[in-house]
């Protein structure tokens, strides 16, 4: 699964990646992203996103002629605008360019905007800010927000899910219980968000860094499960 931003400006270069890989497509899961939430009123969002699906594309076609998912990276300034861009993605995925919808930092009311048309399609995942260490953002609730979007047909995706996990107490706090799995804080961290119900996305640069081994050892963590105790502990964090 690969997610490739407009935000990072990496979708041609992951194309040419693709190409290189000699990895079948079918084995690849890649998801484009639409920033649009500048425009305002149905027909600015709509005209804007829809410009946002075809970039895409443009972007991927040395490698790809459809995408396995499209993200709205946020929605747009008000009920009317979050409507024209999901029109514009559910005409991409009944031209069958991507085969599935997703959105980026909506509220459930914001989600709830695309409910109000009953035969919308329901967003795959929403990606948030989620986390050991995100706790304050969620009144001290992280679950709520799980359950809001969970309710609804939709997972949560945390982004930067080790933006502030790997900090402070934080990340004292995922080290200390990671000696009893024999895993890192990172893993312990990552795992959290996984027992959670939630997924992830996390980032790798380039290869001299270090990129490889951080992608094994994100991955390296289906092999345990922490305890409810240890879960509600780095909830509260």
């Amino acid at each position: 699964n690969f997610f490739a931003s407009v935000l990072a400006r990496n979708q041609r270069g992951f194309a040419r990646a693709i190409q290189r890989s000699g990895v079948p497509r079918e084995e690849l899961f890649i998801c484009g992203s639409v920033l649009s939430n500048q425009a305002q009123g149905f027909d600015a969002a709509r005209k804007l996103s829809a410009r946002g699906c075809r970039e895409n594309l443009e972007a991927f076609a040395s490698a790809t002629d459809y995408v396995d998912m499209i993200m709205l990276d946020y929605p747009g300034p008000d009920d009317d605008s979050i409507r024209g861009q999901w029109a514009a993605l559910e005409e991409m995925a009944a031209q069958k360019t991507t085969r599935s919808l997703a959105v980026s930092n909506f509220s459930p009311r914001q989600l709830d905007v695309i409910f109000a048309d009953k035969s919308a399609t329901v967003p795959t995942v929403n990606q948030l800010p989620f986390g050991v260490g995100f706790a304050n953002i969620y009144d001290g609730n992280a679950a709520s927000i799980v359950a809001e979007n969970s309710k609804r047909g939709v997972v949560v995706q945390a982004w930067s899910p080790l933006q502030r996990a790997l900090r402070g107490n934080r990340k004292d706090a995922c080290a200390m219980i990671g000696q009893k799995y024999g895993k890192t804080a990172a893993q312990v961290a990552l795992r959290w968000i996984a027992d959670m119900g939630c997924s992830f996305t996390t980032a790798g640069t380039r290869k001299r860094d270090g990129a490889p081994a951080r992608f094994r050892e994100n991955l390296d963590i289906f092999d345990f499960k922490l305890t409810q105790e240890e879960i509600a502990a780095l909830a509260k964090l």
